[in-house]
């Protein structure tokens, strides 16, 4: 069994968002030996890093992460299909925007606005042709707080897995799960 080091303790502190006010509270220690820790000024009794450890642990089951928000079923279109059938899927699921996938890897998106400025007549033009930037990916262990932040400045979060596409999320699915 390989024990936590200070640095350990801190980055995993900090990934999760907590003080170390926070953390000691939740530990049941006080806030200035989480420092003392942390700084490597002192070695815990193994007591105590046992509930400092815990108490992460605790933390980290409270952590909102992309693969609990993600929606796993993803309609997209690929790079070679028709603007034409691009849209007919739109309209169909009520979707304003999709992913482009090329074998489960986002290469794109295409939004009715894409559409609608590549003039007349795309229909039959490859969606390759009218599609725009691809949504911006993250790992399903991303936090809420990293995919909210996305969401600010794009329509939706691809959830990549070893590069391939395995869930996605938009602004719905945040407050769905907010409520």
């Amino acid at each position: 069994m390989e024990l936590p080091t200070p640095q350990d303790l801190r980055e995993r502190r900090t990934e999760l968002e907590l003080t170390q006010s926070e953390l000691a509270d939740a530990a049941e220690v006080s806030q200035p030996l989480i420092a003392r820790i942390e700084g490597g000024d002192v070695d815990p009794r193994l007591s105590t890093l046992r509930r400092i450890v815990n108490a992460l642990h605790a933390a980290e089951g409270e952590v909102v992460r992309a693969i609990d928000l993600m929606n796993e079923t993803v309609i997209s279109v690929a790079p070679d299909d028709a603007v034409r059938e691009a849209v007919e899927l739109m309209e169909a699921e009520a979707y304003s925007q999709l992913p482009v996938l090329q074998n489960g890897v986002p290469v794109g998106s295409i939004s009715q606005g894409d559409v609608i400025h590549a003039g007349d007549n795309v229909g039959d033009h490859p969606v390759s042709e009218v599609m725009s930037e691809s949504f911006p990916t993250v790992a399903p262990s991303a936090t809420v707080d990293e995919v909210r932040n996305l969401l600010d400045h794009y329509k939706a979060v691809m959830v990549t897995d070893g590069g391939e596409t395995v869930g996605i999320i938009t602004e719905a699915d945040i407050a769905a799960h907010l409520s």
